[in-house]
Parts: C-alpha cells; structure tokens; sequence
C-alpha cells in the first residue's frame, strides 16, 4: 500500500445533539465518511452518544460549548454570566457580543469547561482525544487564553485552528457569512502562538468553513483536499505520523453530518436550532457517503484517521 501524501481526520461534529444526529453520524462512519466525532456532553442525547461511539469504536472528542443550551457546571445555571434570564447561553452571536462588552467572567468559563471534561469522562470513560469548539468559541480573544490553559492541564493534546486556505477566493459563499468566516480566521490566528506557548498542538491543515451543508460537494471537497496536499508537515505532529517513513502532511475536516432533528426532539436543552432541521445534514452525511468521495481519497493517497494517529 502506497504511503499517505495526507492524513486527514473527517470529523462529525455534535455528537450527542439528538438521537437522529447520533444515528446519522454512526451511518456515516462505517460507510467510511468520517473518522473521528466531537461530542456535545450538554446535548440532549450525549450518553446515547458516547455508548455508541464505544460499541462502534469511534474516536471521540470533546465539542465544548458555551453558546448553546444550558451549562453543565451546576452552580453557572443561574446567576452567572454565561447565561441569559432563562438560564441558557446567549448563542453565537449573543456570546460574542456579551465577550466584547467585557461581561463575561473568565473564572466562569473556566469553571465550565473543566465540569464538560468532567462530564466527558463520566460519559466515556477516558479524556478525549482532541477538544475544539463549538462555534469555534474556543478561538475568541480572552478565551483562547482560558482554553489553552485547561487543555494545558488537563493534557489534552490537540485542538483546532479554523484557517482554511482558500477561503477567501470563496465566491459560493454569501457575503455575511464570509465576514464571519473571515473574522474567525482573524481569531485563529491570533490564538496560534497562545496554543503554541501551551504545547498544545493541530493538524497542518484545516478544511470545512468553505464545505458546510449545502456547499458541500464533491467538487468543493476536491478543491478543498487540493488545497491540503499542496501543504507542507509544518508540525511535530506530522513528522512520522501514524509510523510512516516520510512526513504526511495532517489535515483535518469539519463536517456535520446527520439525519435532520424532529422539532422537539435535540437540542442542548432549548430543542434543536434550524440548521439542525434542515435537509443540510442529510445532505452531507449523502456527500460523505458518495463513491465519487471516497474514491477520491484513494485516488490522492489520503488516508482516513483519527486524532490517535498523529
């Protein structure tokens, strides 16, 4: 078997957000589209989840998140900042706007994430492979500092740095979300030397802003993989990676494949969002799954793997 030009870890995100998103996800990694999850441990279905992962033996991740749902960390439900009136997070954009104004208390943050790798290890039994964001909360300013450092403790290896080549030469993409994408990229970079100082560590690649429900295609998937191989093994984490002679380059790819959610029936504990009901996630879970897709990878030499491997 010829040696990989690209290790590349396809990770289904949400894990544990509804049983409908479970059994999709499950779906698509032993149709072979994806080799890694990230779990919601606040999300409606999580024990669900994380038994399926260690019945199907899928590596498994953390997805924290301090956007959407209820907290884990009990004595944060009430009173704290990191939730409104009604005892939820302020969502994605309400998250950032609270940070901006200097409203959020990072101690609190802090408390959260460490009681969501808590609950993590309560749920399957280990710490978890990697740990990113949902949201890619984990990347904003003050907060990346907080991340860093419990992961850091934690030993927690790897995590995600959303900087994805091309995106700004993106032209299927509508105008408000590339601004998003675009500062989100702004707030990964300026979390890189942070990570760095933590020794904490990422793929050399980062895929997915540019694939996201209807944008994922074949063709995109393909421009983004071309993208990826025509990297360079920046890291320590791609010098040998899973045993082989010459240096792979790493990627990883964000997808968020699954079957779309009943209306009262996911959730972190508000009922699932639109994204979440839309045929989107069906969408890519079939894309994930195509022949055309999984022949490609063969044909480029990327080899599917999980965090584990690096």
């Amino acid at each position: 078997m010829p040696q990989p030009r690209l290790l590349l870890v396809v990770t289904g995100d949400d894990f544990g957000y509804c049983p409908r998103r479970n059994q999709g996800i499950v779906d698509c990694f032993q149709a072979g589209g994806i080799s890694s999850v990230s779990l919601l441990v606040n999300g409606c279905a999580a024990k669900e989840a994380a038994d399926l992962a260690e019945r199907h033996k899928i590596p498994i991740g953390l997805h924290a998140n301090l956007t959407e749902g209820a907290p884990v960390c009990q004595s944060l439900q009430k009173n704290s900042t990191l939730v409104n009136q009604r005892g939820f997070f302020h969502g994605k954009m309400g998250f950032r706007e609270v940070l901006e104004k200097g409203q959020l208390c990072m101690k609190q943050v802090e408390l959260e994430l460490r009681a969501q790798v808590r609950r993590f290890v309560e749920l399957t039994g280990h710490l978890p492979l990697h740990m990113d964001g949902h949201q890619h909360v984990h990347v904003l300013p003050e907060v990346r500092e907080v991340f860093a450092q419990v992961l850091s403790d934690l030993r927690i290896r790897y995590t995600r740095v959303p900087v994805e080549p091309g995106l700004l030469k993106c032209s299927w993409l509508p105008a408000p979300l590339l601004a998003f994408y675009t500062q989100v990229q702004e707030d990964a970079l300026a979390s890189v030397p942070v990570f760095q100082h933590h020794g904490i560590r990422w793929p050399d690649v980062y895929l997915g802003l540019t694939t996201m429900g209807q944008n994922m295609s074949a063709c995109n998937l393909r421009t983004a993989l071309k993208h990826a191989l025509a990297a360079q093994p920046s890291g320590p984490s791609s010098r040998g990676a899973a045993g082989f002679d010459r240096p792979a380059v790493t990627a990883e790819l964000m997808t968020h494949p699954g079957y779309p959610s009943h209306p009262l029936d996911g959730g972190c504990g508000e009922g699932p969002d639109d994204f979440s009901q839309s045929a989107d996630r069906q969408h890519e879970l079939n894309v994930l799954k195509d022949p055309s897709v999984l022949a490609l990878y063969s044909q480029e030499h990327v080899r599917l793997c999980s965090f584990k491997d690096f």
